[in-house]
């Protein structure tokens, strides 16, 4: 496969969508001179910020359904990895012998640089990220890119990518299964958890971890798979694997000790915790203090330890590391402190789309609060996944000392899973959450969105619910100036 093979042809791309990562495809195929029509169930209105960067491009729309024609008549499908295999276009796609692919799949063929590919239900984003600030704070190579699963396209950046750049991609379970044909994994691939998530998709959870292996499953006995010592489900993948195996996150001696003899190695150890420090490796490199880390949480603190064995690879030195490290602040919508008004602190969580997600927020802001009493107002609710919400259910019950819901499938789920003795409200939108919480809550106390539920139905995806969370929060700071006038 080669650029040249897009021009001239005619290519459906089967979801715009709002998240870049369409618009990006459209856009690559655009500068590859292809012939590219463009469809998706969403109306013009609905996508309106994804047409507006496409404006000036020849491509063709069909929106709020989709052709089979176009599925038919066509040189090639590039379907939105959220798009299920069972969709009956792509499924009379290939029955009229049409080649179905995604970004991911293009660009696995065509990347001339080492993939560093990181996968996992939780922490992806934030690894992802952590990697690029330290490779850029570095200074010692000439481009990092960071794409995949954030909100952006690969291919929109591949004709920028040479033989010596870092290639960071976030990878989705989705992602993954549909890029196994082409039977590719990175160079280093990391994962960071399994947890219960996208239940609506999967038949079942041993179906998502498949899709997950797929990061490893083509690796050779020159590759990397870094794999987090304290989830179970993971350790177990290291006796699936030709790669080299890195441990990381748990006890240096016990990583050290385990036997992996079916592979005829001994595992690489990676970054772990001891006393007040992280550590790296089988001879104790001292990288850093756990306070030199600004991210709150123990999930945050293993997600550092992951992106630190990595970057240990590409000889950056600990020092480097460590001032990149005092100087990352976080990313959008995970955990982000968005404000502190008249004493009261506004957390924005959005992208905690499963109650585990939600249970390690609560958790995470009830261990900053030295008197562990109940001083949090939840903000939650939302689209189900047919996940269980037993155990936030419980987190929340000890944790919180209000539950502000909002409207959706999984919202009567979270009620039952509650007890009667926590307070709860239900609201039929984020002005009205913020403000309810802002007339509940006391100086002192934190108002944390953390839904715990995916976002569609009141919004068209997490971030819209997270700015309508700042936005209901600057509000309420504009309030608050006028009143001081």
């Amino acid at each position: 496969m080669t650029l040249s093979d897009f021009k001239d042809k005619k290519i459906t791309v089967m979801g715009i969508g709002l998240h870049g990562g369409g618009v990006g495809v459209i856009k690559f195929l655009a500068a590859q001179g292809a012939k590219v029509l463009a469809t998706d169930l969403r109306t013009a209105s609905e996508l309106r910020e994804s047409l507006e960067i496409l404006k000036d491009l020849p491509v063709e729309y069909v929106l709020g359904r989709h052709r089979l024609e176009d599925f038919t008549k066509t040189d090639l499908v590039i379907k939105n990895p959220a798009i299920s295999e069972d969709s009956k276009f792509l499924k009379a796609a290939k029955h009229a012998g049409i080649k179905i692919e995604t970004d991911i799949g293009i660009f696995f063929e065509l990347c001339p640089a080492p993939i560093i590919g990181i996968t996992g239900t939780k922490g992806k984003s934030t690894i992802a990220s952590v990697l690029a600030h330290i490779f850029n704070y570095s200074k010692q190579f000439p481009q990092v890119v960071l794409a995949g699963n954030i909100r952006s396209s690969v291919l929109e950046k591949l004709p920028e990518i040479t033989k010596d750049s870092i290639v960071i991609l976030e990878l989705s379970s989705w992602q993954l299964a549909d890029a196994k044909t082409h039977k590719i994994s990175p160079y280093i691939a990391l994962i960071t958890n399994i947890l219960n998530d996208h239940m609506n998709r999967y038949k079942n959870i041993d179906d998502y971890i498949e899709d997950k292996k797929n990061i490893f499953k083509f690796q050779g006995v020159n590759d990397y798979l870094f794999l987090n010592y304290e989830e179970r489900i993971l350790k177990n993948f290291a006796s699936q694997t030709k790669s080299k195996i890195y441990f990381y996150g748990g006890k240096d001696d016990e990583m050290l000790n385990t036997k992996l003899p079916q592979l005829n190695q001994t595992p690489r150890i990676g970054a772990y915790l001891k006393g007040n420090k992280i550590y790296f490796g089988a001879n104790s490199e001292s990288v850093c203090l756990i306070k030199d880390i600004k991210l709150a949480g123990r999930h945050n603190l293993i997600n550092i330890l992951a992106a630190i064995s990595v970057v240990k690879l590409y000889n950056i030195s600990n020092h480097k590391i460590k001032l990149a490290l005092q100087k990352f602040e976080g990313i959008e919508g995970r955990l982000q402190q968005i404000a502190e008004i008249n004493g009261i602190k506004y957390i924005n969580d959005t992208a905690s789309t499963a109650p585990d997600a939600a249970i390690a927020a609560i958790n995470t802001i009830n261990n900053l609060d030295s008197l562990k009493v109940k001083n949090l107002i939840l903000i939650s609710g939302g689209t189900d996944k047919n996940l269980d919400f037993t155990d936030m259910g419980k987190a929340i019950d000890e944790k919180c000392k209000i539950i502000i819901l909002l409207p959706g499938s999984a919202t009567d789920k979270i009620k039952k899973a509650i007890g009667p003795k926590t307070e709860s409200w239900q609201v039929p939108n984020m002005d009205k959450a913020v403000q309810l919480a802002a007339a509940l809550a006391k100086p002192g106390e934190t108002v944390l969105l953390s839904p715990g539920c995916a976002s569609f139905g009141l919004f068209r995806h997490e971030f819209e619910r997270g700015e309508a969370f700042n936005n209901a929060v600057s509000f309420l700071k504009i309030k608050k100036i006028k009143l001081k006038k």
